[in-house]
């Protein structure tokens, strides 16, 4: 069973964007990182925000936020102000604002360990080395949805490298048009799959959508 959110994510009365899900993209504001693999997460926000008529608007320093109905629930969108490496500041005041317990937050983001295409949705879990993840999780806990989205690792000399500079390079930049097509397909897989969440829930989510790339490899892990 997961534990009872902690009494200071709770803001006293009436919460100020009263939702029954938060969802939060990560990613990095500004027009300059706008089409950077760093920012899936603000992709399939801005995806959701289509389909549910709504239009996130900066409020405060920390987040851009709307709510609207998604799969016959009220649901907080939310795109962090703060930069991907303090997006638990903004997580913290998300949950505060809209009076969602942790367990109904899900965090959708670019996962450098899965291929380009891949998707996974699972509940709780640690950070995998993940700045955004790692100020969420000291600022929150854990245990709240993620969709991960597949970006790959950058190669060098054809082989995956983990050399920060090369990984920070990679993950700030734009993916060429064939690649950049593959994430906008799984953007809208990953859209479809959090509508899943707050329809049915995190396991079922997982079992229609959890794939090891693009398309016909489709499968549960």
């Amino acid at each position: 069973m997961s534990p009872v959110a902690p009494r200071f994510l709770r803001s006293p009365g009436t919460p100020r964007f009263p939702a029954e899900w938060t969802v939060v993209g990560l990613g990095n504001p500004g027009e300059e990182y706008a089409r950077h693999r760093h920012n899936v997460g603000f992709w399939v926000v801005d995806e959701l925000a289509r389909r549910a008529g709504v239009r996130p608007k900066t409020t405060g320093s920390t987040m851009a936020i709307a709510v609207g109905r998604l799969s016959g629930a009220t649901v907080a969108l939310v795109k962090p102000r703060t930069y991907v490496n303090r997006s638990g500041e903004a997580v913290r005041q998300a949950l505060a604002w809209t009076g969602v317990p942790l367990e109904q937050l899900v965090v959708v983001y670019d996962d450098l360990d899965l291929p380009v295409g891949a998707l996974r949705i699972r509940k709780g879990g640690g950070h995998g080395g993940h700045n955004g993840l790692k100020s969420i999780v000291a600022a929150v806990g854990a245990e709240f949805v993620r969709v991960r989205i597949g970006i790959g690792r950058p190669l060098v000399d054809g082989e995956p490298s983990w050399d920060p500079e090369v990984v920070a390079d990679y993950v700030l930049s734009v993916p060429p048009p064939q690649e950049f097509e593959t994430l906008h397909e799984t953007v809208r897989t990953a859209a479809d799959a959090v509508e899943t969440i707050v329809a049915e829930g995190p396991d079922a989510a997982a079992a229609r959508f959890n794939r090891r790339g693009p398309a016909a490899t489709s499968g549960t892990k």
